[in-house]
């Protein structure tokens, strides 16, 4: 019997209705930037509702678009903001659900990572957890089909998610998505400074984002780790906050889109 995790935030962060989802995805889309001719390995995309980060997240998953046919397995990890976990959680669910259908959980995959000690499982992370649902639509518009390695990551060191990352890593019919958004909550020229602060440190590879910089730090952290290892190099795609798009500037939220490419895989 399949066990499939429903949607959580379809209708407050993204639409309910199955057609006006796709039509927002498609216009996102369409207007994000024209994607330079190369097929990233991971990204950093943010998580906030389509109307906020949505601009920033489709320059992102635009560069998915060359790669439709190719990508048949994503492994996407946030953190988790309800429950307290200590490593990584991945779910009980062997599918998840958006109103665009169900995305199947690549069963395979998450047993042979669970042999791995900072891995848990955790119904209870992923239930209510929108920083990985968010992301899902957006897959499902750009990609044929693929299987999803959930992962909502708590209290762990960049050391142990690189190691899952490693274990999954697989060649390039494997996408790696971390979801984080920026900093939160600060006024409209404070925040673009630290966030563009936050944006050269993850250019730099060299040093760790904090939870002050980041909500996702965690798993940013382990992709840069990981990255490191594999020889991928960063590119900033996008880097504003919800002042830019449809909040106030008194508090705001920051968002960027990144793209970690290896050199030898382009599109001809």
């Amino acid at each position: 019997m399949i066990q499939v995790r429903p949607a959580a935030v379809s209708g407050s962060f993204y639409p309910r209705q199955r057609e006006s989802l796709a039509h927002e995805v498609d216009s996102l889309l369409r207007t994000a930037k024209q994607p330079e001719p190369s097929i990233p390995k991971a990204l950093i995309a943010p998580h906030a509702g389509y109307i906020y980060s949505g601009p920033i997240a489709a320059n992102a998953y635009a560069l998915l678009q060359a790669a439709r046919a190719l990508i048949k397995r994503v492994i996407l990890l946030g953190p988790a903001h309800f429950v307290s976990v200590r490593g990584l959680a991945v779910p009980e669910a062997s599918a998840f659900a958006t109103p665009l259908g169900m995305v199947p959980v690549d069963e395979a995959c998450v047993e042979s990572i669970s042999r791995l000690r900072q891995v848990v499982q955790s119904k209870a992370a992923h239930t209510p957890e929108h920083s990985l649902e968010v992301h899902l639509p957006f897959l499902q518009i750009v990609l044929e089909k693929f299987t999803l390695v959930p992962l909502a990551v708590g209290d762990a060191a960049p050391a142990e998610i690189a190691d899952v990352l490693d274990l999954v890593w697989g060649g390039p019919e494997t996408l790696v998505v971390v979801s984080s958004d920026l900093s939160h909550y600060l006024p409209y020229e404070t925040a673009r400074r630290l966030d563009q602060e936050t944006a050269q440190t993850i250019l730099n590879m060299r040093e760790p984002v904090s939870h002050h910089q980041a909500c996702g730090a965690s798993p940013v952290n382990g992709l840069l780790l990981a990255a490191q290892r594999h020889n991928l190099k960063p590119q900033l795609l996008d880097l504003r906050n919800s002042g830019d798009t449809a909040g106030n500037r008194s508090r705001v939220v920051g968002y960027a889109a990144f793209a970690f490419n290896e050199s030898s895989v382009y599109v001809q």
